[in-house]
């Protein structure tokens, strides 16, 4: 098997790397494949790596590749994780939610949507290559927005795309670590978009366990995500609502109380990330380290090599695996378009991701998870099209965006740079 990394540079890879050596004989790994345009990120980033499997399993080749086609040819896998612009574009989408009195964030709201235009037309050029070297091999896409990028992906290629965050497997790990118990007894029923889900049921054993999990909220703050607000859910809501909903829809749930929130800090969190990477630099850079350090739990990926490894592990071995990944709706969710991209359990196989039905949306969740969709429709039609039409309305429709004239003033800073007209 090879796996090619784009966004190889990253420091997630080492994360992703530390996984795949450890099951490398199971999985009949190869060759790991890293590329980036950053060449000097690679370049320490990919030496790391390679100590690493030199160490933990040397039969696996690690390759360093300044070309995208060369590190996809041949693939089996194709795992996407880059950042267009870096961290200094995601502090810039963060500040831009400031400057016009709304959330800023790099997955929702205006600076999601800045993100999203940029990285949908790179996806695409990847999928390209990807349909032209390895027409055979499955990308699993871990870029943000996720299922924007997917949507896009879905809509726009012929690769077999799977849409994948370490959200739902963390929360899933989560819930066993309070009823402790092995996660494998645990599995998670939920439903919607991915930063935009809601579990109603969790099942130990098959049975539902939620009605007890939800009497103790405040026990799922535990495992909460670096880039969330410090804002509980007010317990009554909770319990009127019947679910878990996803720790991102704070933004949605609490808007008001987190732009205030958000207005007391002194740092974005693109910022604080830059400080953390730094240090994981340096710690890559240098020659005697082989392990991965400690402090990369700082950068906010929990469980995400493990989250890879199971898509890959399903899909290599046709296991069947009941998993949580984005796909292509169908008639999966039938309040929402048939190629619309959404986060639900999916069977995991040889072929791919496939949804498992699912129950009618209440109406308390039904309208968000509609009115988030619409905006992420718009917005891959107008990054496709390059359409300023299309982008205002993509504005207008989301939930975070409080009027036109934002809208506006967002697509009129940012339109030019995109191309939109």
């Amino acid at each position: 098997m090879k796996l090619a990394v784009v966004g190889g540079g990253s420091t997630y890879s080492p994360e992703l790397a530390d996984g795949l050596a450890r099951r490398s004989k199971d999985l009949g790994l190869e060759e790991i494949a890293l590329t980036d345009i950053d060449a000097e990120r690679l370049r320490v980033v990919g030496g790391f790596v390679g100590r690493m499997l030199r160490k933990l399993s040397p039969e696996v080749r690690v390759t360093l590749e300044s070309s995208t086609e060369a590190a996809i040819d041949g693939a089996d896998f194709v795992v996407t994780q880059i950042r267009v612009g870096g961290q200094e574009a995601r502090k810039k989408d963060e500040q831009l939610g400031a400057r016009f009195g709304v959330i800023g964030q790099e997955t929702t709201g205006v600076g999601g949507f800045s993100k999203a235009m940029r990285t949908i037309p790179e996806l695409l050029k990847i999928a390209r290559i990807i349909e032209e070297r390895a027409p055979g091999a499955v990308l699993i896409n871990f870029t943000n927005p996720v299922s924007i990028v997917t949507q896009a992906l879905l809509n726009h290629s012929s690769v077999n795309s799977i849409g994948l965050c370490n959200i739902p497997i963390g929360l899933k790990m989560d819930v066993a670590k309070i009823l402790g118990v092995d996660p494998a007894r645990v599995k998670l029923d939920s439903v919607g978009l991915n930063h935009l889900s809601f579990v109603r049921r969790a099942l130990l054993d098959g049975k539902d366990v939620l009605p007890g999990l939800l009497e103790d909220a405040g026990a799922m703050r535990e495992g909460k995500p670096a880039n969330i607000p410090e804002l509980d859910y007010p317990a009554e809501f909770i319990t009127a609502l019947g679910m878990i909903p996803s720790d991102y829809l704070r933004y949605f749930f609490l808007q008001r109380e987190t732009v205030d929130d958000q207005s007391k800090k002194e740092k974005t969190r693109a910022e604080e990330v830059m400080a953390i990477e730094q240090d994981l630099l340096s710690h890559y850079a240098d020659e005697k380290n082989e392990e991965k350090p400690a402090s990369l739990s700082k950068r906010g990926g929990a469980f995400y090599s493990h989250a890879a490894i199971e898509v890959i592990e399903a899909i290599a071995k046709n296991t069947g695996d009941e998993l949580v990944v984005d796909v292509i709706n169908g008639t999966t969710v039938p309040e929402l378009p048939p190629d619309a991209a959404i986060e639900v359990p999916c069977i995991v196989d040889a072929r791919g991701a496939r949804a498992i039905a699912q129950p009618p949306l209440e109406p308390s969740i039904r309208g968000v998870i509609q009115h988030v969709k619409a905006y992420e429709e718009l917005t891959v039609r107008s990054s496709v099209n390059q359409s300023r039409r299309d982008a205002i309305l993509a504005l207008a429709a989301h939930p975070l965006v409080p009027s036109v004239e934002v809208a506006i003033g967002v697509v009129d800073e940012i339109g030019g740079s995109l191309g939109l007209s």
